[in-house]
């Protein structure tokens, strides 16, 4: 998949912890973990808005789209 989610790089910016930053947002900690790891398959704009707010940025600060051929050169894949 293309879509990188930096969800943790944003919460060590804010230095908020899977628990808390899963509070405020009201999602589970399972799920909140499955999407900081990026083995989400989707999110849906609700989420991703209280992500955001909880965080103050943008989602663009937590996603990012990377071709496929440079994640290849990059080992990510």
């Amino acid at each position: 998949m293309a879509i990188i989610v930096n969800l943790d790089v944003m919460m060590a910016k804010r230095k908020k912890g899977l628990t808390e930053l899963a509070g405020e947002v009201d999602i589970t900690l399972a799920n909140l973990s499955i999407l900081k790891n990026n083995k989400a398959k989707a999110v849906r704009f609700s989420t991703l808005e209280s992500i955001c707010k909880a965080l103050d940025c943008q989602p663009g600060d937590i996603l990012e789209y990377v071709p496929d051929e440079e994640k290849e050169s990059e080992g990510v894949l």
